[in-house]
């Protein structure tokens, strides 16, 4: 009978035990890390502009990558707009569009069409200083918030349309509170 060679069955330390131990959690860490960076960011909303939708403090995942901006989308933007703040609103019109608001009635018409915002905190009725109707540029978005008399948003010149550029990502779902956890629409 041949001699076995030395190792084979023998069982691991726990050197090796423990050096397992800590390469997977070291892998999985690096994976969660890469995840956050490229894939999803975690935003706190400040402002009641997306209530009810979203309240101030909610915690929301956003999706950063791989995304095209579509109507009705919940979206985070650069905040160089807002004195560094995320701006968080919904897309109501993408480029191409023509937008008109009809204050006195508080109604939103997306070319020819009368939308539907169950969403909206209250009916459209206040104004800026932009006019309308308005054409939306390609490479733009027309944004706003769902409590629409408390949002400053494209309405007015000094956020104005948002370059698609400058959109960090669509808000998936709401992580914080725990008791509110759930998908944004």
């Amino acid at each position: 009978m041949e001699p076995q060679p030395r190792g084979i069955n023998r069982k691991p330390s726990k050197e090796n035990s423990l050096f397992e131990w800590y390469d997977s959690m070291v892998f999985a860490l690096t994976v969660i890390v890469l995840v956050f960076v490229f894939l999803v960011r975690v935003i706190t909303v400040s402002g009641y502009s997306m209530e009810p939708t979203l309240l101030w403090n909610d915690r929301v995942a956003v999706q950063s990558m791989l995304y095209t901006p579509k109507r009705g989308d919940v979206v985070v933007m650069d905040g160089y707009i807002n004195y560094g703040d995320p701006l968080v609103k919904r897309i109501i019109a993408v480029g191409g569009d023509t937008l008109d608001i009809d204050f006195s009635t508080g109604t939103v018409t997306l070319n020819g069409q009368q939308l539907d915002e169950p969403y909206i905190s209250a009916p459209t009725r206040v104004s800026y200083d932009v006019v309308f109707p308005v054409v939306v540029p390609e490479g733009y978005v027309f944004v706003m918030g769902d409590n629409r008399p408390n949002s400053l948003d494209s309405r007015s010149s000094e956020i104005g349309l948002i370059d698609e550029r400058d959109i960090l990502g669509k808000v998936l779902v709401r992580i914080f509170p725990f008791d509110r956890f759930g998908r944004i629409e």
